[in-house]
């Protein structure tokens, strides 16, 4: 079974026709290390779902200083929602860290399955409110955590992940310059 249908079967089950439909509306792609899927400025046109690889996404601050706000591996979706569903001009970067294969679900598709196949709305609303989650949880956490909370809990949340980005995208990720991070890893060992 295509990745994609397997991520979706956890929380909705479509009949082989309304897979086929599914499959019909999206758009695999390979990619290569580097390469970069959206700029910020650009309008968002797809949900971007991980069938091999890994992408982050992350904004650029005027200190041209990297905010990671998420990476995306197998079997994980990543996009720009304000852009996605706004339509207009993101703030995000999306970045191809390892080559990947990739499913491109159009704003237009996505809307055209809604109609199509009303399960897939109940599908996106579960991740979408799942995402909504995390992100609250993570935004609480570096509130209220130590760098140390926050690597520590990264570790243990995205084990495969962890091996797989540099170090200053982990830094970013929680919050610390990689000089900060770097220190912080040294008496982290030495304990």
């Amino acid at each position: 079974m295509e990745p994609i249908l397997q991520n979706i079967a956890r929380f909705v089950t479509l009949t082989p026709e309304e897979q086929q439909h599914l499959l019909s509306k999206t758009e695999v792609r390979h990619y290569k290390a580097k390469t970069m899927v959206l700029h910020a400025g650009e309008v968002c046109k797809y949900s971007y779902f991980v069938n091999h690889g890994l992408l982050r996404n992350f904004s650029i601050n005027d200190h041209i200083v990297e905010h990671v706000l998420g990476f995306a591996c197998e079997g994980w979706w990543i996009g720009d929602m304000y852009s996605l569903l706004s339509q207009k001009p993101g703030n995000l970067f999306i970045e191809v860290l390892e080559d990947s294969e990739v499913v491109l679900l159009s704003k237009e598709n996505q809307e055209q399955l809604y109609h199509d196949i009303p399960k897939l709305e109940r599908f996106f609303r579960i991740i979408t409110e799942n995402s909504l989650v995390a992100h609250q949880e993570r935004l609480m956490d570096n509130l209220s955590l130590s760098a140390e909370e926050r690597f520590d809990k990264f570790c243990k949340r995205y084990p495969d992940i962890i091996q797989r980005v540099q170090q200053k995208q982990i830094a970013s990720y929680i919050g610390v310059t990689p000089e900060f991070f770097s220190k912080m890893k040294s008496r982290m060992l030495r304990k």
